[in-house]
């Protein structure tokens, strides 16, 4: 792995345990075992690595939103696969990293934003008519509307006013706010699917 990759790697490793302001630079070239002077080589400042951090993860998240869509038997096992994945991505993550990125780090933050209001609008645009198509999702869902309301939602989920950190934890918050989402958009035979992949048992 050249030094550029293994400065990144290192970086968003510490940003997702500890969250982004409270790592320094030196943190980072401590973290590699090299001089804070090889890691300035590489990035003239921490603004400059967190944007080259948040690009190269939103890379990946790509690459495997893909897959999953690619590989998916239908919309909902897309969505549960989805909603598995995100639950991992966060279990790990400090809640603080968000709130950083939001607050200090503009450009990189833009990135962030600009990838959601993209990349993600057209992922949960496309599963919604996959979902309609299949007969999974209600036939008269709005679309426009709702893959919107998801997205706002996405921000809601790390607002820490709404969700304070001493009271709820990620995968709680994810787990309760997807599910809802799902199981408002599908049909009877895509609530029986949901129930399948939840294991869960319902009265008819």
């Amino acid at each position: 792995m050249e030094i550029k990759d293994r400065i990144l790697h290192a970086a968003v490793t510490l940003f997702t345990r500890n969250g982004i302001k409270s790592v320094s630079m030196d943190d980072i070239a401590s973290e590699l075992g090299i001089s804070k002077k090889t890691l300035y080589k590489w990035f003239d400042n921490k603004d400059e690595l967190v944007s080259a951090v948040i690009s190269s993860h939103l890379n990946g998240v790509q690459s495997e939103c893909e897959g999953i869509s690619g590989t998916a038997i239908n919309a909902v096992d897309e969505m549960v696969q989805i909603m598995d994945w995100a639950k991992r991505q966060f279990s790990n993550t400090n809640p603080n990293a968000i709130h950083d990125l939001r607050k200090y780090y503009p450009a990189a933050w833009k990135l962030f934003h600009n990838h959601k209001n993209k990349y993600i609008l057209a992922q949960i645009q496309a599963n919604l008519r996959r979902g309609v198509a299949e007969g999974l999702y209600r036939a008269d869902l709005d679309v426009e509307v709702l893959s919107r309301l998801r997205l706002a939602q996405i921000d809601v989920l790390f607002d820490q006013e709404v969700f304070p950190v001493a009271q709820f934890d990620q995968p709680r918050v994810q787990l309760a706010c997807n599910e809802h989402f799902l199981l408002g958009m599908v049909t009877l035979k895509g609530h029986k699917l949901v129930n399948e992949y939840r294991q869960v048992t319902e009265e008819e």
